[in-house]
């Protein structure tokens, strides 16, 4: 049976320490806790959660405006190293 690409409202029931890291990790990624689990599920099924490369750029671009950072000359992999220190 194909897949349609109509959205389907689920409950989803978590323990408070789950919900308040899905909370911080969705505000991080500038996304809701919603759009955050279905990009997790969507990962987990294998299939690309639309172009998460492009939306990663535009959310990085968007946090160095806010901040008034310049990002020339880091690469990603920097960046993603430096958060995870």
């Amino acid at each position: 049976m194909p897949s349609t690409n109509r959205l389907r409202n689920v409950t989803v029931t978590l323990e408070e320490d789950v919900a308040q890291w899905a909370r911080i990790e969705a505000a991080r990624r500038d996304t809701s806790v919603s759009r955050l689990l279905g990009e997790l599920l969507k990962e987990r099924m294998g299939k690309p959660a639309g172009n998460s490369a492009a939306k990663a750029a535009e959310r990085l671009a968007s946090f160095g405006k806010r901040h008034k950072l310049s990002l020339r000359g880091l690469k990603i992999k920097d960046l993603i190293n430096e958060g995870r220190r």
